[in-house]
């Protein structure tokens, strides 16, 4: 491996710093609850969200200020990553009254 192929592929120092600060949260919600499933997703130009879920349908995410940053906190983190929210991993989930409530309240 050439020495710009090991660059390109290591995060940058601030990216790192970044997703470790960041992976100190995702790595307490996942002790928690028992291990964790996490999907890092687009927000938008500026911004990427991190959606875990704990082993026992516990929910929660993080932002992140880019996707590198995203992915790599929650690879440090130890979490399993996916492509999306579906599936099994979206069959894990368990939704309470706080949901609900807020769900029935969107009328359309």
């Amino acid at each position: 491996m050439s020495a710009e192929t090991a660059t390109a592929a290591a995060p940058d120092a601030r990216t790192e710093r970044r997703a470790k600060r960041i992976a100190k949260n995702l790595t307490s919600f996942a002790r928690e609850h028992g291990g964790g499933d996490a999907v890092v997703e687009y927000v938008g130009s500026v911004a990427t969200r991190i959606v875990v879920v704990g082993a026992d349908g516990a929910w929660g995410d993080q932002v992140a200020p880019s996707y590198a940053v995203g992915r790599r906190a929650a690879e440090l983190a130890g979490l399993t990553l996916h492509d999306d929210f579906e599936g099994e991993l979206g069959l894990k989930v368990k939704t309470g009254p706080y949901e609900w409530k807020r769900m029935a309240g969107i009328q359309i």
